[in-house]
């Protein structure tokens, strides 16, 4: 075993001098300065615990907001920078908070700090009380999916209601993870060997992101505009995503003791799935409707796992649209 572990070191050792990371910061600059001056928002530096998060908030121009606030939650690999294509078509409603967590896009991201679904938890809770969202309408996506059903199930008088994009919470054989957390979720030696490397070796790292992230899209050019975006920031969230990925497993276990609770959430749902999602599938979804007493589904046809990248327009009418009761 020692002599299997050294090999694997020794390889990852090479590995890690073979490889460089493209510089994507120039790229995002320019996205970004473009689309501030097509979408204005307002900056929030939010102290949390001795870090800062980064939120942004959209509103209406030239009118009141008519409903309750929307908090837009991303998930991983990725940033708030999920939401935009739908943040501005959302403000012109609603007061609109997107933010990154802790460990990804612009958030603080201290190497240290233990990324589990009781640190994304706090950093909703942090972003609620900030913004005096008395009664807000959540948006989850992927893995803010167990830190937002838990805070509708400890809090049902808080949330207007919940969205559910493409999305898990506890076990279920309708999952299929994407290959990359496939890899890094798996306990054992393989998986803190790609640790390793991946820590290691920034070029194959970056690129490996890529691969999975291209994956998540079913637009082309949605895909064309937005990988550039989360690569820019791929070496910087390692910590969080393999921390994240660390306990994966473990917290959907965790969440069985927890599926009596959702079969008796009251608070209105929406169900919102890219239908050519492989991962968090169709399937999926209607587990979910299945589970809701309060929820209504829709499958955005060529919309995948990034549904609101891919079908803005579709995702923030269904957004808006006022509730039906249930099925």
């Amino acid at each position: 075993m020692r002599r299997k572990l050294t090999i694997l070191v020794s390889a990852g050792t090479i590995l890690a001098a073979c490889t460089k990371a493209r510089d994507f910061s120039e790229d995002y600059q320019r996205y970004e300065e473009a689309f501030r001056q097509q979408n204005p928002y307002t900056v929030h530096w939010v102290d949390r615990d001795g870090f800062k998060l980064h939120a942004r908030e959209f509103l209406p121009a030239t009118s009141r907001a008519s409903g309750p606030p929307i908090i837009l939650m991303h998930g991983f690999p990725d940033s708030s920078h999920l939401y935009d294509r739908i943040a501005p078509l959302l403000a012109k409603e609603r007061r609109v908070m997107a933010f990154d967590f802790l460990g990804w896009g612009n958030s603080d991201k201290p190497a240290d700090h233990v990324y589990d679904v009781a640190s994304l938890r706090r950093d909703l809770e942090v972003l609620i009380d900030h913004f005096g969202a008395r009664k807000a309408v959540l948006v989850v996506h992927d893995a803010s999916g167990q830190p937002g059903i838990d805070y509708a199930l400890d809090n049902p008088g808080r949330l207007a209601e919940l969205v559910l994009l493409n999305t898990y919470y506890g076990p279920s054989d309708k999952l299929v993870a994407p290959p990359a957390i496939d890899r890094f979720s798996t306990p054992g030696l393989a998986r803190d060997f790609l640790v390793f490397g991946a820590e290691r070796s920034d070029g194959r790292w970056q690129s490996g992101l890529m691969d999975q992230v291209g994956q998540f899209f079913a637009d082309e050019a949605a895909r064309d505009t937005y990988l550039p975006v989360f690569a820019h920031q791929a070496l910087e969230i390692r910590p969080a995503f393999f921390g994240l990925n660390r306990i994966l497993r473990h917290e959907i276990a965790l969440r069985e003791g927890r599926l009596d609770a959702l079969r008796r959430l009251t608070v209105p749902t929406k169900i919102i799935f890219g239908a050519e999602d492989p991962f968090l599938n169709a399937e999926v979804a209607r587990e979910f409707h299945e589970m809701l007493p309060n929820s209504e589904l829709h499958l955005v046809a060529g919309g995948g796992h990034y549904v609101q990248l891919d079908r803005p327009d579709a995702v923030a009418a269904l957004i808006l649209a006022e509730p039906t009761q249930g099925r």
